[in-house]
C-alpha cells in the first residue's frame, strides 16, 4: 500500500481512509509491568544472547545504557528495580544520573542473572521506540541556486493563492534546510553518535562508493505534490527528485543505507521504502517554526491538531515547477532542532562521495 495515498472506503456515504496501523505510546512511561516468574522460570532465557561472567560471588552481566534511559529502569520510587531484582534474585547497579557508564547485574544463579538482563533489554527497547528522533540522515538540498528558486516559489505561490484555506508565508520551509530525509534516528549519547558516524563509513566502503562511482549525484528538483488524499486538506507540500540520469542509483543509496542502519539498531524500519521528497510546505511549521518534520517519528505519533490548507491551486499551478539541479555530494548525520553557519542543521558526521 502506497503509505502516501492510502485507500478510501466508502461506508453509509462517509469516505473513510484505510492506514497503517501504528506503535501507540503508552499513558504512563514510569513502569513497566512484567509477569512474575519463579526462580526456576529464568532457564528457558536465551543464555548465549550476551555475556554472563562467572565471579567469586556468582555471576554478572553488564549492559551499556545511555543515562537518559535510566529513570525507566529505576521506576516510580524505585519500584521497577525493586520489582526486577525481587524476581530474579539479582542486584542491578545503576550510574548516578547524566553519568555515563554500565549498568551492573550480580545474582548467585546464572539462571537469574539472564531473566534479569533479558526484561532490561525489552524494557529499554520499549522505551527507546517512544523517545522522540534526535538526529536524521539527510541530503542537504540548500544549494543557493535552489534556495534562490524556493523563494521564488514561495512568493509566486503567496502572490496567486493567499486567499486559498489556510494559505500564509508561516507555511515554508525555511530555505537554507531544505534537504531529503533518509531516515531518523535515536541517539542518546556520545557513544551512539559516534556509532552511527562509524556506520556511515563502513556504508562508503562497502556500497555507496560503489553506487555512486566516487561522484557527486546529480539531481533535479521539479514539481509538487501533497501527502494525504484530499488535496483540500493538506498538510504537507513537497518537492519531487529524481537521478538526472534517469537511473534509480539515488534510491538504491537511500534504501540500502536504511537497511544498514536498521540491522545496527540504530534505526526503526518504518516503511519498505524510503520516499525521497523534499518538504516545502508543512502545516507544523504554522504552530512552531523551529520543528523541523521529517516524516515520522519513531515511537510517537506524528499527527498533531494542526490547520490543513486547500493547497489545490498550488498543485494546479505549480505542478511541474522547476526548483533547479542539485549536486550531490554526501549524506549527512544531520542534528535535529539546529543550525550551522550556513543556517543548515548542524552536522555530527558525514559520508562524502568523492
Amino acid at each position: 500500500m502506497d503509505v502516501l495515498r492510502p485507500p478510501l472506503i466508502r461506508i453509509g456515504g462517509r469516505v473513510y481512509r484505510k492506514n497503517l496501523i501504528q506503535e501507540q505510546p503508552f499513558p504512563h512511561e514510569e513502569e513497566e509491568e512484567f509477569c512474575a516468574a519463579g526462580p526456576g522460570e529464568c532457564a528457558d532465557e536465551p543464555c548465549d544472547a550476551f555475556v554472563v561472567e562467572e565471579t567469586e560471588r556468582g555471576f554478572q552481566s553488564r549492559l551499556e545504557v545511555p543515562s537518559p534511559l535510566y529513570k525507566y529502569i529505576i521506576g516510580k520510587k524505585g519500584e521497577t528495580k525493586k520489582r526486577l531484582e525481587t524476581e530474579t534474585r539479582t542486584s542491578i547497579s545503576i550510574p548516578k544520573p547524566g553519568v555515563e557508564g554500565e549498568i551492573v547485574i550480580t545474582g548467585q544463579q546464572r539462571s537469574g542473572v539472564v531473566s534479569a538482563r533479558t526484561r532490561l533489554e525489552v524494557l529499554l527497547d520499549s522505551f527507546r521506540r517512544r523517545q522522540p528522533f534526535t538526529h536524521f540522515l539527510s541530503l542537504p538540498l540548500n544549494q543557493p541556486a535552489i534556495q534562490q528558486n524556493f523563494l521564488h516559489f514561495k512568493e509566486e505561490v503567496l502572490h496567486k493563492c493567499s486567499k486559498d484555506h489556510g494559505v500564509s508565508s508561516s507555511l515554508f520551509q525555511n530555505p537554507a534546510k531544505l534537504h531529503l530525509t533518509i531516515g531518523t534516528l535515536v541517539l542518546l549519547n556520545e557513544q551512539e553518535i559516534q556509532r552511527a558516524c562509524d556506520l556511515l563509513q563502513q556504508c562508503k566502503e562497502d556500497f555507496v562508493d560503489q553506487i555512486t562511482g566516487g561522484q557527486p549525484l546529480t539531481v533535479v528538483v521539479a514539481g509538487v505534490e501533497y501527502m494525504n488524499d484530499d488535496p483540500a486538506m493538506t498538510d504537507v507540500l513537497y518537492a519531487k527528485v529524481h537521478m538526472k540520469d534517469g537511473s534509480d542509483r539515488l534510491q538504491m543509496l537511500a534504501d540500502q543505507l536504511v537497511e544498514r542502519f536498521v540491522a545496527s539498531g540504530l534505526m526503526l524500519k518504518e516503511w519498505d521504502r524510503v520516499k525521497l521528497h523534499a518538504t516545502v510546505m508543512n502545516t507544523l511549521f504554522r504552530k512552531d517554526p523551529t520543528e523541523e518534520r521529517n516524516n515520522t517519528m519513531p515511537g510517537k505519533s506524528s499527527f498533531k491538531e494542526r490547520e490543513s490548507f486547500n493547497g489545490q491551486n498550488i498543485l494546479k499551478l505549480f505542478e511541474n515547477f522547476h526548483f533547479g539541479e542539485v549536486q550531490l555530494d554526501s549524506v549527512r548525520l544531520s542534528q535535529r532542532f539546529s543550525s550551522d553557519a550556513s543556517g543548515y542543521y548542524a552536522t555530527s558526521g558525514q559520508l562524502c562521495f568523492s
